[in-house]
């Protein structure tokens, strides 16, 4: 191209090539030097879901609220505290914690409380998600509605853009739902083995991984606890994991990510017995 440097190239010029970090080889990565005595601290997690009941025990507090809604005039933010509508959002939260007790969890509601919502409305969840620094967002909801195809796609690559991970749920049912079928998140679906660290690989996307789904003990509302079923609670599980392993490797991006996750799966063929349920 005559007269200048082609468009986006400028990044690659020779003053401004960036320097990155070596990582180990894939074959090399174990449970310990993945997640091994790490807390999540300094990983900002978005929980967008029903609201988190910050005073539940297994939850701990929150670090920041946002609840999302149509107004008269658009969209409405508040900041403000707010309680969790349905218990979902609990669910997700004390997972995540209790896999990343020292991460951050921040509440943005964007569902009601028959756990449903609007697709607008969970679009500027991600979108607020995005443009506030969170390092990992946990989608345990999805929308099936092919107008909004468009709009999370965007938002999917732009998170993937800015180095925000979005692990989101499968759908329960056999429908593909929206961003979980997206190349360019974390998909996950559930297994029943009642081991929060063990995860499959799937090599057939776009579901990616399996985790703890089944039969589930997860917090619930006013203190409670219960015993569900869902891929929503598959998805905390690697949510938690995610923090865990970017709180201990901070240079980690989205695409690492994924193939660390696959490094630690317990399917793979080669990978020894031992090293499968460490800790």
């Amino acid at each position: 191209m005559p007269g200048g440097r082609p468009a986006y190239s400028s990044q690659f010029a020779p003053d401004a090539v960036p320097l990155v970090r070596r990582m180990s080889l894939l074959d090399e990565i174990s449970p310990e030097w993945a997640w091994g005595g790490g807390t999540g601290t300094g990983v900002k997690v978005a929980v967008i879901d029903s609201g988190i009941e910050a005073d539940h025990p297994a939850v701990g507090g929150v670090d920041g609220y946002v609840s999302i809604s149509e107004g008269p005039d658009g969209l409405l933010y508040d900041g403000t505290p707010h309680l969790d509508s349905y218990g979902h959002g609990t669910a997700c939260a004390g997972i995540i914690r209790s896999l990343a007790p020292q991460c951050q969890l921040y509440s943005v509601k964007v569902l009601g409380a028959g756990l449903t919502g609007k697709g607008i409305v969970f679009a500027a969840g991600l979108r607020w998600a995005i443009e506030n620094g969170m390092h990992i967002a946990n989608l345990s909801l999805g929308t099936t509605k092919k107008d909004f195809y468009g709009l999370f796609h965007e938002l999917a690559d732009l998170a993937y853009f800015r180095n925000l991970l979005l692990v989101t749920a499968a759908n329960n049912l056999p429908i593909p739902s929206f961003p979980s079928v997206y190349a360019s998140v974390i998909s996950v679906a559930s297994h029943e083995v009642p081991d929060p660290f063990r995860i499959y690989y799937n090599p057939a996307p776009p579901v990616n991984f399996g985790a703890y789904g089944i039969n589930v003990r997860v917090p619930w509302l006013n203190g409670s606890s219960i015993t569900s079923t869902g891929n929503s609670f598959a998805a905390p599980h690697i949510t938690g994991l995610a923090a865990r392993i970017l709180g201990k490797h901070p240079d980690l991006t989205v695409f690492h990510m994924q193939a660390v996750l696959r490094a630690l799966s317990a399917n793979l063929g080669e990978r020894p017995p031992e090293q499968v349920d460490a800790e």
